[in-house]
């Protein structure tokens, strides 16, 4: 640290999904390894991945990813704006972990406001936000040797630069350096490379240090003369090219990208202990949220989990999840329309396992009573549970630890819902009538013990002979990844380089790349 503060990197990308996400947290676990200490950080997110803090603060996914690859606590300092989207035009805005309204993307990033947070949010200015963004970061660098920032889709957004609080809007005003990551799997990344410093303002060229090359398979040798090139063109260095790594399985950013045919969540590469495997089918729901809750099932040797929008690909599941949803009641219309939901009703009859979680749950009841979320009024549910849903103003943010089939479990909730739970069995919050069950707690199968007693109460309701693995532990698989994602920039980045951008920041003298900002 420098006069009591802490170095820094943004890393930006060419576009969303270039890799920022486990570029940043593979930077937070090499640096901590070190030594150092670190803390993630990014101004605005959009997602709908989130995760509750201790503090009760709700905060993007990745950040609480990127936290545990630091090996800190995850606080709402390091994403203090996360938006979440509720249609294509609208998001409800969360400031500093807590709702503050809900906008739509021409009133959060045009329009007039006031002078405050709040007044910014239902003013509309984007840019009101500034302040506070830079206050959470320069409290983290005040408290970290290292802060290491991630930009959100791509810098060279000019249409949105002038409200710009995540990309060079941050680097300029804390003089970060900046990395920027192209995906090279996807084709074009030169281009990417050159155009996106090329639409930069001078002052913002000024701070890209260079290129991080990811998801690259072959000879490395192969790419080397276009690198010297590009870095004839823009008078910028390479800082490494990190291999394309299968069975990451780290926490996506943003659940409306997820491909919602025939994904399959990437699983331990193990045979089944037991003679059958276990097949789950999770509903894609629109809206879909938290959608990583089926991750510590995907780790499990011989289960087998997709992603399923039809009727027809429910019929050979042995557990079918309704996972969270920003959306409610358009998703219980969704399930109607596609014939889900009778596939669903013939399930509970014929008692084969079904999972209702959070917004899943709510739709599994009798009734849903909606002035917040949709303003649809009272909605029918499907009526697997005896339970009715009050949407109230106020969200419940919480880190609950409970038990359930005689097993310590620990989650997390997120929802403006209500449940009135008016019969069944208690599961966790929630309920269980027969085969079907029902909670608001995100994140309960990472509970090692109690994942395995519900595969168990699965299995023996489906009539599979599945056995859990006796000694898998999410927690270590997720430390594992962590770990991979650290190996690849130690091995494939040049780290005394990035060293000295994060203690010094950009090198004077880097050139400009016409024709820059318009």
């Amino acid at each position: 640290m420098r006069g009591g503060r802490g170095g820094g990197l943004l890393v930006a990308g060419t576009t969303s999904d270039a890799g920022k996400s486990v570029v940043t947290a593979g930077i937070c676990r090499w640096l901590v390894r070190r030594g150092l200490k670190v803390a993630p950080f990014k101004g605005q997110n959009m997602s709908l991945n989130s995760f509750v803090t201790r503090e009760g603060a709700e905060i993007g996914r990745a950040q609480a990813m990127q936290a545990q690859a630091a090996r800190v606590e995850p606080t709402a300092l390091m994403n203090p704006v996360l938006l979440k989207p509720g249609s294509d035009r609208s998001s409800q805005v969360v400031l500093m972990g807590k709702p503050v309204g809900e906008l739509s993307a021409r009133g959060f990033f045009g329009g007039s406001g006031g002078s405050s947070p709040g007044k910014a949010l239902h003013g509309g200015r984007q840019k009101e936000l500034f302040e506070p963004v830079m206050a959470c970061l320069e409290e983290l660098r005040s408290t970290y040797d290292a802060v290491i920032c991630e930009g959100a889709g791509s810098p060279a957004e000019i249409n949105l630069r002038r409200t710009d609080i995540v990309n060079m809007g941050v680097a300029r005003a804390a003089k970060l350096p900046v990395v920027v990551v192209g995906d090279i799997d996807r084709g074009g990344v030169f281009a990417q490379f050159f155009g996106t410093t090329a639409l930069l303002s001078p002052e913002d060229q000024s701070l890209v240090a260079g290129y991080l090359v990811n998801k690259f398979r072959g000879d490395v040798s192969l790419l080397e003369p276009g690198l010297d090139m590009l870095y004839g063109l823009t008078g910028r260095r390479t800082f490494g090219v990190l291999p394309y790594a299968h069975g990451l399985g780290i926490d996506e950013e943003d659940g409306l990208r997820v491909s919602l045919r025939g994904t399959v969540r990437e699983s331990v590469v193990a045979p089944p202990v037991g003679a059958d495997v276990l097949r789950v089918a999770v509903c894609a729901v629109p809206l879909m949220s938290n959608f990583t809750d089926v991750d510590a099932l995907a780790a499990e040797p011989g289960v087998v989990v997709r992603f399923v929008d039809r009727p027809e690909e429910l019929v050979d599941a042995d557990l079918v999840v309704v996972p969270g949803t920003r959306g409610t009641v358009k998703a219980l219309a969704w399930l109607r329309e596609r014939g889900l939901a009778d596939a669903l009703a013939r399930r509970a009859a014929e008692g084969r396992p079904v999972l209702g979680v959070c917004g899943g749950f709510q739709a599994l009841g009798e009734r849903i009573e909606d002035e917040v979320e949709s303003k649809a009024g009272v909605v029918d549910g499907l009526g697997l549970l005896p339970v009715r849903v009050r949407f109230g103003v106020e969200k419940t943010l919480a880190r609950p630890v409970g038990e359930a089939l005689g097993e310590r479990v620990e989650g997390y909730e997120i929802h403006h819902g209500v449940a009135d739970v008016r019969g069944g069995e208690p599961f966790l919050d929630g309920c269980r009538v027969g085969s079907v069950w029902g909670t608001h707690w995100h994140g309960s199968l990472e509970s090692d013990g109690f994942r395995r007693a519900f595969l168990r109460e699965v299995a023996a309701a489906a009539g599979r002979r599945f056995v859990p693995a006796p000694d898998t532990s999410f927690g270590t698989l997720r430390e594992e990844q962590l770990d991979r994602l650290g190996d690849l920039i130690e091995e494939h980045a040049d780290t005394d380089a990035l060293l000295r951008l994060i203690e010094e920041g950009a090198p004077a003298g880097l050139p400009f790349v016409p024709p820059g900002a318009p």
